[in-house]
């Protein structure tokens, strides 16, 4: 959410072009109210620092409090290392500065899709290896780490690709 909407448009266009069921409000307390109402509905918040109503970082602590997995993201042109640290300490994913290109916001992106994905391998290796009543355990722990390993670098370097991409406009 941000409170130009400019900015909300462009957001807005960009992540329903890639399928994404997109949500927008225009200030801190109608966020704030649609994250109470339907906590479990947003996972990732992409919110402006400053808003009219209430701020991105109240945005941020409410996003938190009413679903602790979610993804937050702030965007400000009035960047500070106070602000930024007060960000990070409430939980938020990531702080992005104005002008931002829809390059950052595809890797940001890209980095939040790939958690979850290791999440939920994590989360099933962990019921694989609990559910064996011994075995070698030991021996798939370790190939399925090579796994993960190997996937870790696709990523890493998929990151490194996309960021010396020139930055796209908006």
């Amino acid at each position: 959410m941000d409170d130009e909407p400019d900015i909300r448009e462009l957001l807005t266009e960009y992540f329903r072009e890639r399928h994404y069921t997109v949500s927008t409000a225009a200030d801190g307390r109608a966020a704030i109210a649609a994250i109470e109402r339907a906590p479990t509905r947003y996972g990732l918040v992409l919110t402006d620092l400053q808003l009219p109503g209430a701020d991105g970082l109240a945005v941020l602590s409410a996003a938190k409090a009413a679903n602790p997995s979610v993804y937050v993201v702030i965007v400000t042109g009035f960047a500070s290392l106070d602000s930024a640290i007060q960000a990070v300490r409430l939980g938020a994913y990531d702080y992005l500065t104005k002008p931002f290109s829809l390059g950052q916001i595809e890797v940001v992106t890209r980095r939040i899709l790939d958690r979850l994905a290791l999440d939920a391998e994590n989360r099933q290796l962990t019921r694989q290896v609990g559910g064996r009543g011994g075995g070698d355990v030991a021996g798939s722990l370790a190939t399925r780490l090579d796994v993960i390993e190997a996937r870790l670098a696709r990523i890493e370097g998929t990151l490194r690709e996309l960021a010396q991409r020139p930055p796209q406009g908006r």
